[in-house]
């Protein structure tokens, strides 16, 4: 999705913290960026002051470099004091790559829901060397380049564990409607669904402040995608009903620190924006299923704009969440073409 900034957001800080450096965003409340070895280059991390320890929301991918920052930012920014616990937003490796870390080597609890721990546990345990043959078969019915699908076949694929340390048994759950105390404040903890399952964001009730994590982000849109894992979701449907439900609590003097880009206030046009986006993707996708077409022949309808090789894999996962939602609406068919592909056609 396009990256600028929509009309009426506003965003108090131009510029991010520099590496091992932070910034206060509100009373007790730390903004700190954390690098990741891709176009989207970093992720945001928070840290809120509990008095004798510090509260962290996400940790960043494991890595010596991420590791060697904290070691920076536990020296400086957080005053030597001890970080107590460490709140997970969802189970992606850029926000529960080094939770595991802060547990063992720093006796931080860990605070998140019970869908991100038992994902994030399950996929470091199941590394793989070779890609399985569920994915296989998954990237040919998405109708995966030819050309991608042979060097994916003979590589070593993605594994959880290359970035994400191990997690120690037991976690402290949060699930809809709890209340968590942070930095002096009470938070409402909300769940968000579409991007990742039981996705938490967090509401204070003494302020304006939100964590969204990538649930709410200000000049991009999350990925969504549909994977081998569970090739049957709809996590668009998901992704609607969270945002249209999340939209009734957005206040437009809320500052929303997310995990990626800037803090932003504007949070009522934001989440109209988010909602419209994947509608319009929708109607635009739909006019163009006038004869059978495979995920993998739809990135211009939904991007409008071409993807490279880095993209590419997370561009075919959010096409067949796209296409899926259509079928599982009843307002598209498919079939399997002679390659294995599933390709999609519009009703009537």
């Amino acid at each position: 999705m396009k990256d600028q900034p929509p009309e009426g957001l506003r965003y108090p800080w131009e510029d991010p913290p520099s590496e091992g450096a932070a910034i206060e965003v509100a009373t007790g409340v730390l903004w700190m960026r954390l690098p990741l070895p891709m176009k989207l280059d970093h992720v945001n991390v928070y840290a809120l002051d509990d008095g004798d320890s510090w509260t962290v929301i996400d940790s960043g991918f494991a890595s010596n470099r991420s590791k060697a920052i904290w070691q920076q930012l536990m020296a400086g920014p957080l005053q030597g004091k001890p970080i107590g616990r460490v709140v997970v937003t969802h189970h992606h490796p850029d926000h529960i790559g080094l939770a595991g870390w802060l547990q063992s080597e720093h006796g931080a609890e860990l605070i998140t829901t019970r869908t991100a721990w038992l994902m994030a546990r399950m996929l470091t345990l199941d590394e793989q060397a070779v890609p399985s043959a569920e994915n296989l078969a998954f990237y040919r019915s998405a109708g995966m380049d030819a050309e991608i699908y042979a060097q994916r076949a003979q590589e070593r694929p993605f594994n959880f564990s290359d970035v994400v340390t191990q997690l120690p048994l037991g976690f402290t759950r949060i699930k809809q409607g709890d209340t968590l105390k942070m930095g002096g404040r009470l938070w409402d903890v909300h769940i968000g669904n579409g991007h990742a399952p039981e996705h938490a964001t967090f509401w204070s009730r003494d302020d304006n402040l939100v964590l969204a994590g990538d649930q709410i982000l200000p000049s991009i849109s999350p990925n969504i995608g549909v994977y081998a894992t569970e090739p049957m979701a709809d996590p668009i449907a998901e992704w609607l009903e969270a945002c249209e439900r999340l939209s009734t609590l957005a206040r437009p003097d809320h500052l929303v620190l997310g995990g990626h880009k800037l803090p932003f206030t504007g949070l009522p046009m934001r989440m109209r924006q988010l909602i419209d986006n994947h509608h319009g993707a929708l109607k635009r996708l739909l006019a163009y299923l006038d004869t059978p077409k495979s995920a993998a022949e739809c990135f211009a309808p939904l991007f409008k704009r071409t993807i490279g090789p880095g993209e590419y894999g997370l561009a075919l996962v959010e096409a067949v969440a796209h296409l899926s939602h259509l079928y599982q609406d009843g307002l598209a068919m498919r079939s399997r073409r002679e390659d294995g592909a599933w390709v999609y056609q519009r009703k009537g």
